[in-house]
């Protein structure tokens, strides 16, 4: 976590909301990283995102469920699906978040039948047994 917290004040002293991340395996260092949003001025670039991003290219897999991560901050929903869409086993936080999201973004549906069916034959195919 100390590798981390020098990572979010490397952030700060950038301008950058100070989140810093550490991916680490079988306690070897693997990835690490801080928040660049105004740097790069993409939403995606959160420190978890980008550390991910550094493991899965290390690793050259999408699975890191060998993993640990650790962050200043606890994850927003975005990281936290990125988190566990790379199937990391641990995340040690430093500090607990405010849940309430700042922004509300309308949600609707469109073509609902037809998104999920192309998404169900995909899986049905690709679970379907070869011969």
């Amino acid at each position: 976590m100390n590798l981390a917290i020098e990572l979010a004040k490397k952030a700060q002293a950038k301008g950058e909301v100070p989140i810093g991340a550490v991916i680490v395996r079988n306690g070897k260092v693997i990835a690490k990283t801080y928040n660049r949003r105004e740097a790069k001025q993409n939403a995606l670039y959160h420190a978890e995102v980008l550390a991910i991003n550094k493991a899965c290219k290390k690793l050259r897999s999408w699975r890191l469920d060998d993993c640990e991560m650790y962050v200043t901050l606890e994850p927003c929903p975005m990281c936290a699906g990125a988190i566990t869409n790379a199937r990391i086993k641990r995340v040690i936080i430093g500090a607990k978040s405010d849940t309430d999201l700042n922004w509300k973004t309308q949600i609707e549906f469109d073509l609902r039948d037809e998104c999920s069916d192309i998404l169900k034959n995909f899986f049905n195919n690709k679970r379907r047994p070869k011969v």
